[in-house]
């Protein structure tokens, strides 16, 4: 599809360019794979599309990726994208935003959308322009490069340094995979986390997803105390950086140093591994307790903005599912019931 800007429409689901551009593009991340979009679009029945000014046939020079959310609850908007900590526009110049962003505004009246939304990790021109800052966070980042003695120096001597010690001495056990039954096991903890915080937990479906359509690239982390599960985590891998995505834990067990162990392990493996950083994502800038914690690790951060081209200001409606009422029945609620709520209302979400 052409259009008079000389934007073009491609199916990152099918066209190989998509591949090639994120394979070679620095500022590309896991997010933009096609495998995460793949998980997208499978669990959410959102249609991912990247646009470009490559003509068919031609290699991609650039590409912004996007999700059309359709939703009774929430409207129509495009984001890129939806449960996505960042997703950097794979653009090389200020110019190419603003062709990109002329056809976006036509196209979000074409398609009566509510608006569109970006999460670069980059911050966009909004000064006198069409965008607006939408939301902040902070975005931790743990770097690799030091040898581990260096590392281990700067994690917290008391939030990790003595619990990996306490870990150590309560003979923990640890596996690292992908296989169903940790799967399981991770979901499992999940639920009773996200109970614990009073937010609704993601589909189990969306895991499954993401491990069918994910592959070597996605690992899971449990530790057990004499066969119990007690912490377990989620990562993905694309290039030299790791993306830590989950991570849940039983409190009754907060004790005996589990999810300080987990996190030890995630470092030396994937330093192991010539990994060069650790993304830990996003934290909402008033969720202190997280912030110190990611701040425990030795890590640095940056301030991650979120930003938006809108005409209608009113967003009562999309936040309705994620209101204080509605999470505080989920918190009350059993798993069964609260994983089927969950999948029920993350569609309207992204």
């Amino acid at each position: 599809m052409h259009t008079t800007v000389g934007i073009h429409i491609v199916d990152p689901l099918t066209d190989t360019r998509w591949d090639e551009l994120v394979r070679r593009h620095p500022r590309a991340s896991i997010f933009h794979e096609r495998g995460w979009l793949q998980a997208l679009a499978q669990t959410y029945g959102y249609r991912p599309l990247v646009l470009t000014s490559a003509p068919p046939g031609e290699p991609l020079e650039n590409g912004l990726a996007l999700c059309r959310v359709s939703s009774w609850m929430t409207g129509t908007r495009l984001v890129s994208l939806p449960f996505s900590d960042h997703c950097e526009p794979l653009l090389n110049s200020a110019g190419e935003l603003e062709e990109f962003m002329n056809w976006l505004e036509e196209e979000c009246s074409r398609q009566r959308c509510r608006y569109v939304e970006f999460r670069p990790l980059s911050p966009m021109p909004a000064e006198g322009g069409s965008l607006q800052p939408e939301g902040s966070y902070w975005l931790h980042e743990l770097d690799l490069r030091p040898n581990l003695d260096q590392i281990f120096s700067r994690l917290h001597p008391n939030s990790f340094q003595r619990k990996l010690q306490r870990a150590e001495r309560e003979g923990l056990s640890y596996e690292a995979g992908s296989s169903k039954k940790v799967l399981g096991e991770l979901y499992r903890l999940l639920l009773i986390t996200r109970k614990r915080h009073r937010l609704r937990p993601q589909p189990l479906f969306w895991f499954q997803t993401l491990l069918a359509c994910m592959g070597e690239k996605l690992r899971i982390r449990i530790v057990r105390k004499n066969a119990t599960p007690i912490a377990a985590m989620l990562t993905l891998r694309h290039g030299s950086s790791v993306i830590y995505k989950y991570g849940c834990s039983d409190e009754k067990f907060h004790n005996l140093g589990g999810m300080p162990f987990l996190f030890w392990k995630l470092l030396e493996e994937s330093k192991a591994s010539s990994a060069e950083r650790v993304d830990f994502g996003r934290t909402d800038l008033e969720n202190e307790g997280l912030i110190v914690f990611k701040d425990r690790l030795g890590t640095s951060k940056s301030l991650l903005t979120y930003y938006r081209y809108s005409k209608e200001p009113d967003r009562r409606m999309a936040s309705l599912a994620d209101s204080r009422p509605i999470r505080q029945v989920l918190s009350f609620l059993p798993h069964s019931i609260s994983s089927a709520a969950g999948r029920l209302l993350y569609r309207h979400m992204g």
